[in-house]
């Protein structure tokens, strides 16, 4: 009897656990189960706490409102606040429409400001032909602006636009006056030829200062247009060549000091002239009264 009490008293007291408890322990000691107990279990207890107190209403605009408190504080900070707009290498007349595009009231802050949209619009000038924008030191906005460097003025209808090398757009201007240092060129297609016009041009040579203009006709060929009320129709193909032409005879004749309207060289193989009218009438008084004699 006292055996059988030892023994069953043993059972009771025996270390080893059950299969299930022992199961238990093993999963408890797992390093993502122990992971989780530790920041897992504490993580979804903060979530649940703060969805319920975010799910009020009057809790939500309490964050809305330190949120939009602490924003304008960061961004009305001294060194994010632009004070002044400086543009460079701009005339006048492209610095008001700088200043025209950026329109805002200062001071104001760099986060008010789409730095890349004025770039885009100051970059969509015409007479812009590249442009950077920046926030400098002091709270200066830099403007750099590169200006197209126009080569001809294209009169297109009634107005003056001035070209670039590739017949580019590169402003307007009110009067001929304005510019008196670039050539002169009209018609439909006349920018889309510039290149053609440019080398008419310098191919002038000792007429230079009588020339007025090119006219583009039909959008074919160029018409030389000079004092007097002269004009050098040129053929749509070697109009170079033909020009050359024109220049070798007045330089031998004075062709072009005569009472000439016009010489049409778009035949290149009968090149013709045509007096003007006053010259004309003069001369048929002189054949009449050679009849009457």
């Amino acid at each position: 009897m006292p055996a059988l009490i030892m023994r069953k008293r043993a059972e009771r007291l025996d270390p080893a656990p059950s299969k299930w408890k022992y199961r238990y322990q093993r999963w408890m000691l797992t390093p993502g189960v122990r992971a989780g107990m530790r920041i897992g279990l504490p993580a979804i207890i903060i979530i649940v706490i703060a969805t319920s107190w975010y799910s009020r209403e009057a809790n939500r605009e309490y964050v809305f409102a330190q949120v939009s408190e602490w924003k304008a504080q960061f961004q009305q900070r001294p060194e994010f606040m632009i004070t002044s707009i400086n543009v460079n290498g701009a005339d006048d007349e492209l610095r008001k429409l700088v200043f025209s595009i950026v329109n805002m009231p200062l001071p104001a802050s760099s986060f008010e400001l789409d730095i890349e949209d004025v770039r885009v619009q100051v970059n969509g000038i015409e007479s812009v032909e590249a442009a950077n924008v920046r926030v400098g030191q002091g709270g200066v906005l830099e403007v750099d602006v590169i200006p197209r460097k126009p080569v001809a003025i294209w009169r297109d209808n009634d107005t003056l636009r001035l070209l670039g090398p590739k017949g580019e757009l590169a402003g307007a201007i009110s009067a001929r006056a304005e510019r008196p240092d670039l050539p002169l060129i009209a018609g439909d297609g006349a920018a889309t030829h510039i290149e053609s016009a440019l080398a008419l041009f310098a191919a002038m040579g000792p007429i230079k200062s009588r020339v007025r203009g090119l006219v583009r006709m039909g959008e074919r060929r160029w018409d030389v247009i000079l004092d007097r009320d002269q004009r050098i129709l040129l053929p749509n193909e070697n109009p170079l060549a033909a020009l050359d032409r024109v220049i070798v005879l007045h330089q031998a004749q004075d062709m072009l000091e005569r009472d000439i309207a016009t010489v049409d060289m778009r035949n290149s193989q009968r090149p013709t002239l045509r007096m003007n009218q006053e010259a004309a009438v003069a001369l048929r008084r002189v054949g009449q009264t050679e009849a009457v004699d």
